[in-house]
């Protein structure tokens, strides 16, 4: 694999060391994600980036590739975890201490607004608002506990990212973009009792600064037929992949219908009380795409299921929006 161009960081181990070799091929099973073993390197790819281990007689080094600045950030933070989890330090090149996480852009509340019975849409605007249209359909939204004021994460000195913990500890929750520009962008909150973020936006402080991190999550699936099955809180999604998709995509989404706007007169969707009875009756083909989103227990039986079919991991994406 050659070495990616773009942005790229450099590390060094103290120590020439089996157990980072260990670790770096349990982390790549954990993931499930690509791991290439030469007479030279240990070449891990993630994220659209790499991560290359060398030995060396009486060091290792660590070498990061990747085509985004905070991508080189978030592998730089994972590497470190997973090599300090053995008991080892990275001796990064260049670390810059004190500077926001890599992906957090500070925004203002712009606006509010009711689109449907269930869902409200926010507006966030910022100059860091067009990154967003790229790299994955998804970001946090992270919050200060009200009344508190925020304290952002930020690099440390050995290139982690340190959150803030206890009472300043942010609520992180997971949104998809809806809409955007060149300084604005658009996420849609599904309504429900205790939640922070609902809470944030009926106090209705526009120019309120919060974070994002992202983007994130994936996006549209490359697929000649979709098939994607979701309750309330993966509309959002849902509704970006049968607008932009080229492919055969039906819907069957849990919500209420009054939420589903145009898409309540789109063929392709319809209206499911049991969503893992739908994925059970579907009919899929070699080379489709099975896409669920829904609560955390849900989620993890849709994917048993699916696994019981003999569907291919590579087929599926099976999310837990919420637990």
């Amino acid at each position: 694999m050659a070495h990616l161009r773009g942005y790229k960081s450099f590390g060094t181990i103290p120590s020439a060391s089996g157990a980072a070799i260990a670790a770096l091929k349990a982390r790549a099973a954990a993931w499930d994600v690509p791991l290439i073993e030469t007479a030279d390197h240990l070449i891990l790819s993630v994220w659209g980036c790499e991560l290359r281990l060398t030995a060396h007689s009486d060091s290792m080094s660590v070498d990061l590739s990747a085509p985004e600045q905070r991508l080189i950030g978030n592998l730089r933070d994972s590497a470190t975890e997973l090599f300090a989890e053995i008991g080892l330090a990275v001796a990064w090149d260049h670390v810059d201490a004190g500077a926001l996480a890599p992906g957090l852009s500070l925004m203002q509340l712009r606006d509010l607004c009711q689109v449907s019975p269930n869902f409200t849409r926010v507006r966030l605007a910022g100059p860091d608002a067009a990154r967003f249209a790229e790299g994955g359909y998804h970001f946090r939204l992270l919050l200060p506990p009200q009344g508190r004021t925020a304290i952002w994460p930020r690099v440390q000195d050995n290139g982690r990212v340190g959150w803030p913990e206890g009472k300043d500890a942010l609520h992180r929750a997971v949104y998809t973009v809806a809409a955007q520009s060149q300084d604005w962008l658009d996420f849609d909150i599904f309504r429900h009792a205790d939640s922070p973020t609902c809470d944030w936006t009926a106090q209705q402080m526009l120019g309120q600064t919060v974070g994002i991190i992202g983007p994130g999550g994936g996006g549209c699936p490359n697929a000649d037929r979709i098939h994607l099955f979701g309750d309330e809180t993966a509309l959002p999604a849902i509704r970006r992949i049968l607008t932009e998709s080229p492919a055969r995509v039906t819907a069957h989404l849990r919500c209420h219908p009054d939420d589903l706007g145009a898409l309540r007169h789109d063929p392709r969707v319809s209206l499911s009380h049991d969503l893992r009875g739908n994925l059970a009756d579907s009919s899929v083909k070699d080379g489709d795409f099975i896409w669920f989103a829904a609560s955390a227990d849900e989620s993890r039986l849709a994917r048993k299921d699916l696994l019981a079919r003999g569907i291919a991991r590579r087929d599926m994406l099976v999310a837990a929006y919420w637990s």
